[in-house]
Parts: C-alpha cells; structure tokens; sequence
C-alpha cells in the first residue's frame, strides 16, 4: 500500500511531465520546480512520505550504503513512467537516460548535491548518461523514467 500512496501523491507531476519536452532539460526542470518544487504541496508530500518510508523500512530497502534503492512502480502503474527511490550518498551505477530523466531530490543530511544539482528537480535529456553521485550530503531521490527507458552498464 505504501508504494501506491507515493503514486498518488506523483500524479499531478506524471500528468504535468507527460506535457514536458525532457530534450529541452532546463526548461523541464524550471516548469517542474515552479509547480511541483520543494515547498509546494507536492513536494512537501513527497517529502515526508520518503521520510516516513525511510523510517519504517519499506522504502529503499535493497543495495548497500551509500546507496541504497527500491521500486516504487513500473510504467504501465504510474501513467508511463518507471518511479524508483534512491537513498545516496556516495555513486550509483552508470546509466543512459534513453529518453530522458527527472529526479526530485530531497535534502536529508548536508547540503547535498546530485550530479551538480542542489534539492528539488533535476532534469536528463535522452541520450544522456552518467554515474549518479551525491556529494556533501545525503539526498532521497525519486527517478522518473519514461518508459522506464534506461540502459544499464553491461558487466
């Protein structure tokens, strides 16, 4: 039940994403901040039920320190887009974005960074990769794929 309780809280931003241009990133990332930012009733929201999922266990449950991970829905459950949950602190794997990315960055400990970008949303373009890093903090990170298009390094 806690994974549909994100999904609904996620809503207004699937609808509002399914209208974005992810090739045009800053744009992307500008209109999702103005709506759905950090101090906004969505943000907020999801905030605390991240908070909350961290705290009793459900959510990101996998991986090890540094970074940890779960799935909260594949694409066909949340309007198009895979939604996973990231707890880091340290790197993630590599990954292309094969038709782009937006994250919703929570601040936990620190004054974080995910990949350059300090909390609130950060936009991928498709056809972008990197290996996902926070520095100087920890952050809670919902990814938002379309699709749930990515590319993993190949071992």
């Amino acid at each position: 039940m806690a994974n549909e309780v994100i999904i609904a809280a996620l809503a207004p931003v699937l609808a509002k994403l399914r209208t974005l241009d992810l090739s045009r990133p800053g744009d992307a990332q500008a209109a999702l901040n103005a709506e759905f930012g950090l101090d906004s009733v969505v943000g907020k929201r999801l905030a605390t039920l991240g908070e909350l999922g961290l705290k009793e266990g459900w959510l990101c449950d996998r991986g090890s320190e540094g970074s940890r991970f779960s799935r909260v829905a594949k694409a066909e459950k949340a309007m198009g887009f895979s939604v996973d949950a990231v707890l880091l602190s340290a790197s993630g794997p590599w990954h292309r974005h094969t038709k782009g990315e937006a994250n919703f960055c929570i601040s936990l400990e620190g004054q974080p960074r995910f990949c350059g970008h300090g909390p609130g949303w950060a936009v991928f373009a498709p056809g972008s990769e990197h290996v996902p890093a926070v520095a100087g903090g920890s952050m809670l990170i919902f990814y938002l794929l379309p699709d749930g298009a990515v590319e993993w390094k190949k071992a």
